[in-house]
C-alpha cells in the first residue's frame, strides 16, 4: 500500500474515531497523522484512548476533563486546554445548572502563564465554583506535570499517564497551529445542552 493511501487510512480512522466518541471530526486527527506516520498515529491513539477511558471512569468526567485542561494549559496548548475546558464547562452545567467563572475561550488563553500563576488562577477559579476538592486534584496534576513530583498511588499514575499522552498530543497541536474546535467529550453530542450552556453564556457576555 502506498504511504498517502496508508495516511489517508490512518486518517480517516482517527477522524471516524472522533466523530463516535465525541460527535464531530476533530481537526488534530489529520496532524497527527502527519507528525508521527500513519503506524504510530494509529497504535498509539488506541493504545492511548483504552487507558483514557480508564481513567475517565475512575475519576468521572468533570475531574478527568479539568486535570486534561490543566496539562494542556501547562503545556502550552490553546487547542486541547480549549476543548477540554468546553467539556469541562458543559459538565458542570448540567450538574449544577450554571456556568464555570472563567468561559472556555478565556481559559485558554491562559497558556503562557507561569506554572505558579496557572496554579493560582485555576485554583481560585475552582473555588469560586464550589469545586473545592478539585483544587488539590489540580494541584496534584501540575505538580506531576512540572515533575516537582512523582506519582505515589494510582491516581496519581493515571494522571502521570495524561501528562505523557498529552505531551504527545499537545506538541502536534502547537506544531500543526491547530484551531480549537469544539468539546472533547461524548457530552459534546448533547445539542440541547450545548445550546441552552450557548445561551446562558450569551447573556453573561
Amino acid at each position: 500500500m502506498a504511504a498517502g493511501e496508508l495516511d489517508r487510512l490512518a486518517t480517516g480512522l482517527l477522524e471516524g474515531l472522533g466523530k463516535e466518541y465525541w460527535g464531530f471530526v476533530p481537526r488534530l486527527a489529520g496532524a497527527t497523522v502527519e507528525q508521527l506516520g500513519a503506524t504510530r498515529a494509529v497504535g498509539w491513539s488506541l493504545g492511548s484512548i483504552h487507558r483514557y477511558d480508564r481513567t475517565l471512569r475512575a475519576l468521572g468526567p468533570l475531574r478527568t476533563q479539568l486535570i486534561c485542561m490543566s496539562i494542556s494549559l501547562h503545556n502550552g496548548c490553546r487547542y486541547n486546554a480549549y476543548g477540554h475546558a468546553y467539556a469541562a464547562e458543559l459538565i458542570y452545567f448540567r450538574k449544577r445548572g450554571r456556568l464555570l467563572p472563567i468561559d472556555p475561550k478565556a481559559l485558554s488563553e491562559w497558556v503562557d502563564l507561569h506554572p505558579n500563576e496557572l496554579r493560582d488562577r485555576l485554583c481560585d477559579m475552582l473555588q469560586h465554583a464550589d469545586l473545592h476538592v478539585e483544587v488539590i486534584w489540580i494541584d496534584r496534576t501540575l505538580a506531576l506535570a512540572t515533575g516537582e513530583q512523582e506519582a505515589v498511588d494510582q491516581d496519581e499514575a493515571r494522571i502521570a499517564h495524561l501528562v505523557r499522552m498529552f505531551s504527545v498530543l499537545d506538541a502536534v497541536a502547537i506544531a500543526g497551529k491547530i484551531e480549537p474546535d469544539e468539546a472533547h467529550d461524548p457530552i459534546n453530542k448533547d445539542t440541547a445542552l450545548k445550546a441552552r450552556h450557548a445561551a446562558m453564556r450569551s447573556t453573561m457576555a
